[in-house]
């Protein structure tokens, strides 16, 4: 069996098993997210799709990979305002995320990209700032919820350190500040078993196209180090945008 048979079976019979599967197991355990499974799998086939038309012809130009980059941020903006916006209604709550992945996503990549850490070609743009980008969007949204999830529970918590004399920034820091490290735990997890019990898509990509594994090696372990980075600096701008808001009364807010 070739590989492109193989392909079209697992896209005609083993794909909708493993929907079902995620439906299935999100019903029984009543994450409520049945309907979110189904979306986002035929999301992701009408827009890897779609992608794939487009890469092609990204992929020829460094203008092109550039543009492609930028619709990836503001998708990814839209994505994280979206899903923070489910947990309080904030006022320029999209400006707070396009602010926290962008400084993360854009500092890493004009940092790797620039001095030539990584080869300044479309080929390597387009992917590492797709991946960076997409690592600073996941831990603004998780840290965004996890922050006013705190900040609803312990809110009067927060309302005794204004009763002390704390600026609200301050007391709302003081309250969250130790949760919110916590988006930061898969990329250091990734990070920290690289190798042992994954190998990820950079690394096993370079080798299979006949980069030496110690070149695919020095690829990804910039990528991980760059997510980190990216994701620390976004984690570290959302909270303090957070702090410095328009937030509603606690009690409000939905953990």
């Amino acid at each position: 069996m070739s590989f492109d048979t193989g392909l079209g079976l697992a896209a005609v019979v083993v794909l909708p098993l493993l929907i079902a599967i995620g439906v299935g197991a999100s019903r029984y355990a009543g994450l409520r997210h049945d309907r979110g499974v189904v979306t986002a799998a035929l999301r992701a086939v009408l827009q890897l799709t779609a992608v794939g038309l487009v890469v092609g012809v990204a992929l020829r130009h460094t203008l092109g990979a550039i543009a492609f980059v930028l619709v990836m941020f503001v998708v990814a903006t839209i994505t994280s305002t979206r899903r923070i916006h489910s947990a309080a209604v904030i006022p320029r709550q999209w400006v707070y995320c396009a602010t926290a992945i962008g400084c993360g996503a854009f500092a890493v990549l004009l940092l790797l990209i620039l001095p030539g850490v990584v080869p300044r070609n479309p080929a390597t743009i387009l992917p590492m700032g797709g991946i960076i980008i997409g690592g600073a969007m996941t831990a603004t949204t998780l840290a965004g919820r996890r922050v006013l999830s705190e900040y609803h529970t312990r809110y009067g918590e927060f309302e005794a350190g204004l009763s002390i004399g704390l600026l609200s920034p301050d007391a709302f820091k003081l309250v969250v500040g130790p949760v919110a490290g916590d988006a930061l735990l898969p990329a250091l997890d990734q990070t920290r078993t690289v190798g042992l019990v994954s190998l990820p898509g950079a690394f096993v990509g370079m080798v299979l196209g006949g980069a030496s594994p110690t070149e695919a090696a020095a690829l990804q372990l910039v990528v991980l180090i760059g997510l980190i980075a990216a994701e620390a600096i976004a984690i570290l701008t959302i909270t303090e945008l957070l702090a410095r808001s328009s937030l509603p009364d606690g009690r409000t807010v939905s953990p």
